[in-house]
């Protein structure tokens, strides 16, 4: 499943920001509400975050370039992430081994240890 990174709403007169520098490659693991991306205008600079965490899929717009409030900047992907470290943990597991498997785990029905007096 993808999420889209968009151009927040930046003021109320300002339609319109620079991409002025990605904070992460594409490719690159992101938590959510990690800053992607600084976009500047002439009233204000600000990071917009991931949206989810995942990994930072495709970069729609380059640095450098302006784009208007609301346009795509780029991708994070969350399909695959906690997968496979839950995976490895299944296939790790090994059930616990009884060195007797003729014996029987069941309480001493003999024992008065237990019993209150």
């Amino acid at each position: 499943m993808s999420e889209k990174i968009t151009v927040p709403t930046l003021g109320e007169s300002v339609t319109e920001a620079t991409v002025s520098k990605w904070l992460k490659s594409q490719g690159e693991k992101v938590s959510v509400d990690e800053p992607l991306v600084e976009l500047e205008t002439d009233k204000v600079n600000v990071e917009v975050p991931s949206p989810i965490s995942g990994v930072l899929g495709n970069i729609v717009v380059k640095e450098g370039e302006t784009v208007n409030v609301g346009s795509l900047l780029g991708t994070v992907d969350s399909s695959g992430v906690g997968k496979e470290s839950s995976v490895k943990e299944v296939n790790n597991y090994s059930p616990p081994k009884n060195p007797n498997p003729n014996s029987n785990p069941s309480p001493n029905p003999n024992n008065k240890s237990s019993e209150v007096e």
